[in-house]
């Protein structure tokens, strides 16, 4: 701990003004800096070798870590280091670690059998990855340091926004360090000429791989680490969880309140307070999902101190902030604090859309419980992610579909997988680290993503655009085609959305034999189930005590779900059910001969749908004209008994019959050019909603290319005679002209939202100077199309590589000069497939 703390509070900050000194002395690394005879001692050994004896001179004024890092090394311990590592070889470690799982114990083992190999040998065992494995942790935080510092300086140097009593003006300076396109426009209203609502979008998941388990050793909490982290605290979170308790009138400690019975016959199905789903279909989609069970348990608390990983991203997959979970089910109180946050740092008027897995649930308990304070619900609008929209209900999707409901676009919501899929390399090394080294590692990646998306701005943008305008044209073409009346579709859909959403006459309604009998056959599955489980825990064959305990631990919570799903489905059932079912379980023949039956009934339904539809049709257009003059008869007659109503011919209190209204099934049911056409005239108005997010988009990041631009210029020049800060904001400032030129490059045949002027922030003479560095494409790139079985590589021969470079530097040159280069397309200038192969890379020289 004494070693954390001077780490902490007085090498780290020490080291930061030193390392970027050396960065500049030694190129950013690209230069070896020799020591100098001046500054230490050297001796030369007797025999001819390479081998050099260094020796340094440590005092309060000049630790050995500042000696060292001056000296290109960096040391293993504040005081006195047993080892230093060159920071060549850190810097390259670093880089590996985000791209594959991190793991110094097989890194130093290689490394040791290396040596060894060479007549190396260590005299200590296990120091090596001791030591080394602290020079890295500990590089990696001065490094993360220096790139907060510069960070820092250069937004010292940005324009303020105006001030104001009413809290916010524009997003907070955090959510604009995360996505520069949600949130970097200083007058964000603007966009809501568009009629672009929500402002903003963000979605919200669980991964329960992420987790860690118990220390086993009491060895007690790591000590956090001086790095600036997109996890939430502790204290936010916990508070969160007492102010849901409280409002569900349930101490902290005090478990999951038992659902309400039932309604009976008596009671109709309604609508909750604000919300647009009957009561009935919430309750399906809150028993359909293991998501919406708070009880249920994903993660054992026994052997895991964290459970999982909460995150909230924006539509572009910036994540903007991570919660650790402990809880071993799926809490709302995570997803709430997380849009808390959100909040906080947001103007009190703008609005967002928000995609969850259970938004529906988590639409309904923010209304009844009033988790959530009125003013920021009313800024909400609830969706569930695409993927998970299939698991609810049809009524529930009508309303809380992404694709289906106004202000998404073309967005799904499944930015979160993505995520997971990134950090999947990281599930085996985080299970047995600490807490806070889980974090940082964590965060690490994170800020690696953050780096890879801010090169791929560009694309995304691209891809939309692109995306969106040949789903547009495919679709008005093919409305066209059905000659249809617009206004009709739209009202054909809002009758649809008005009928489909009604509240059932009764939420108890009465079953028919076939749902009993599936329900039997349910019961009886599950019982099967309970039986093999039960088999297994009394099989004991242990190789490893703690793997046991843990699969143990996790059969019996598996059993525990089983037993409460079966006894929840046999009180469902009636009298006549329960005796058949008591049948069954006691007669291996009974049940035997229901699974026939069931089998038969299935193939039945199968081989008789055709014939059934055809006979019905048939039956319909046969008796059509008989039934229309029985109709026509009855209202007559009903016309004749109120035409003797009216004339006083009738007994005293006579009441008319009400006629028959001859009505067809609405266009929206039996017409199929109407329902196609209301699935197209949805993707025309998700497509125009995505237009406009992307032009607006593209607006957003020029206006911060420009304004960042202008803080870096700015942060030059107060830089004043310190070489060092000089040297890096020259290096941000040719960073920077390489993402720009592949920003322009990319979305120049996007439009503006608005007008903008033709400056990027960088003046055309330095972008003509400067060549862009070609990024891998995001796979997901629906232009970026490759043939395994096509290796256009091997068509183009070795000499001419340097010949393709040269012509796109000279193409892209002269597009900035202002000169038409009619001989290469401009597709062709920075095309995705030569992104395939590194040495077709266009290279950075300024």
């Amino acid at each position: 701990m004494n070693q954390w703390r001077h780490w902490t509070d007085e090498i780290i900050p020490s080291l930061i003004a030193p390392y970027l000194t050396y960065l500049r002395k030694s190129a950013s690394l690209r230069d070896r800096i020799e020591l100098q005879p001046d500054e230490v001692a050297t001796f030369q050994c007797k025999s001819p070798c390479r081998w050099r004896i260094s020796r340094i001179e440590c005092c309060p004024c000049a630790p050995a870590p500042l000696q060292l890092l001056s000296c290109g090394y960096f040391a293993c311990a504040p005081i006195a280091p047993s080892l230093a590592v060159d920071l060549q070889l850190l810097e390259l470690v670093k880089t590996l670690f985000v791209h594959i799982t991190p793991n110094t114990t097989a890194w130093c083992e290689t490394l040791e059998v290396f040596l060894a190999g060479r007549g190396y040998h260590l005299t200590t065992k296990d120091n090596l990855r001791r030591w080394f494995g602290n020079a890295y942790h500990w590089y990696s935080v001065l490094f993360m340091s220096a790139d907060d510092h510069l960070s820092n300086l250069i937004g010292t140097h940005r324009p303020l926004p105006p001030s104001s009593t009413e809290g916010l003006t524009r997003p907070s300076d955090y959510l604009r360090s995360r996505c520069m396109i949600c949130f970097g426009l200083d007058n964000w209203r603007k966009s809501r000429t568009l009629n672009l609502k929500p402002d903003i979008h963000t979605c919200i998941d669980t991964c329960f791989t992420q987790k860690r388990s118990s220390d086993q050793h009491n060895g007690g909490p790591d000590p956090p680490n001086p790095v600036r982290l997109v996890f939430l605290s502790d204290d936010e979170v916990t508070s969160m969880e007492v102010h849901v308790r409280s409002c569900r009138g349930r101490p902290l400690d005090q478990g999951r309140k038992r659902k309400q019975p039932a309604a009976t016959e008596e009671e109709g199905d309604d609508y909750e307070d604000g919300m647009r789903v009957p009561i009935s279909v919430l309750d399906d989609c809150g028993d359909s999902f293991l998501a919406a069970d708070e009880k249920c348990e994903k993660a054992s608390t026994q052997f895991f101190a964290d459970t999982g990983v909460m995150a909230m991203l924006c539509r572009h997959d910036c994540v903007l902030w991570l919660a650790n979970m402990m809880s071993a089910g799926e809490k709302q109180h995570y997803a709430l604090t997380l849009i808390k946050k959100l909040f906080d740092n947001l103007p009190t008027d703008m609005t967002i859309g928000l995609l969850y897995d259970i938004g529906c649930q988590l639409h309904r308990s923010c209304l009844k419980y009033q988790l959530l304070d009125d003013a920021v619900l009313r800024r909400i609008t609830f969706a569930i992610s695409v993927f998970h929209t299939y698991g609810h209900q049809w009524a529930c999707q009508i309303i809380y579909h992404p694709c289906k409901g106004e202000g998404f676009g073309l967005l799904d919501g499944e930015g979160c997988e993505c995520l997971w899929s990134a950090l999947k390399h990281l599930i085996a090394p985080l299970r047995v680290s600490g807490f806070h080294q889980r974090l940082f590692v964590l965060n690490t990646q994170v800020r690696h993503l953050d780096d890879k998306n801010l090169s791929l701005y560009g694309n995304w943008l691209i891809r939309r655009w692109n995306n969106c305008v040949k789903k547009k044209s495919t679709a008005i073409q093919a409305l066209r085609e059905l000659s249809v009346d617009e206004i009709c579709v739209r009202q054909e859909w809002k009758s649809q959305v008005e009928y489909q959403t009604k509240p059932l006459p009764c939420k108890c309604y009465r079953r028919s034999k076939t749902n009993n009998d599936e329900e039997i056959s349910k019961i009886l599955s599950l019982e099967k189930s309970l039986l093999e489980i039960d088999g297994a825990l009394c099989i004991v064959n242990v190789d490893n005590l703690t793997d046991y305990k843990l699969h143990l631990v996790e059969e019996h919570t598996h059993r525990s779900r089983i037993a409460d799903t079966l006894s929840r489905w046999k009180t469902r059932l009636g009298i006549s059910q329960c005796t058949r079912l008591e049948q069954l379980c006691h007669n291996i023949y009974l049940q035997r001969k229901f699974e026939i039956e069931k089998l038969e009934r299935s193939y039945r339904q199968a081989m008789n749908e055709h014939k059934l539809n055809s006979h019905v049709n048939a039956a319909i257009q046969r008796r059509n004209p008989m039934m229309q003059k029985l109709v026509s008869t009855y209202n007559n007659l009903c016309a004749d008994l109120s035409a003797l109503i009216r004339q006083r011919c009738s007994p005293p209190n006579a009441i008319p019959p009400n006629p028959i209204s001859p009505t067809e099934p609405p266009d929206w049911l039996a017409d199929e050019d109407t329902r196609a056409a209301i699935r197209l005239l949805l993707e025309i108005d998700r497509c125009n909603k995505e237009e406009s997010h992307v032009k607006v988009e593209h607006c957003a990041l020029q206006e911060w290319a420009m304004r960042e631009w202008d803080g870096l210029q700015r942060a030059h020049a107060h830089a004043n005679d310190d070489e060092a800060i000089l040297y890096h904001m020259n290096c941000r400032a040719r960073q920077f002209i390489v993402l720009v030129l592949g920003w322009q490059t990319k979305v120049r045949p996007i439009p503006y939202a608005w007008p903008m002027p033709d400056c990027w922030g960088p003046s055309h003479t330095e972008l003509a100077n400067g060549t862009p560095v070609v990024y891998p494409d995001d796979p997901n790139d629906e232009d970026h199309v490759s043939d395994d079985g096509d290796d256009w590589e091997s068509d183009i021969g070795c000499g001419d590589e340097e010949l393709m470079d040269i012509l796109e530097d000279i193409a892209l040159t002269d597009q900035y000069r202002g000169q038409e280069v009619h001989d290469i397309e401009g597709d062709y200038v920075i095309h995705e497939s030569l992104i395939d192969s590194p040495t077709k890379c266009v290279r950075f020289n300024l």
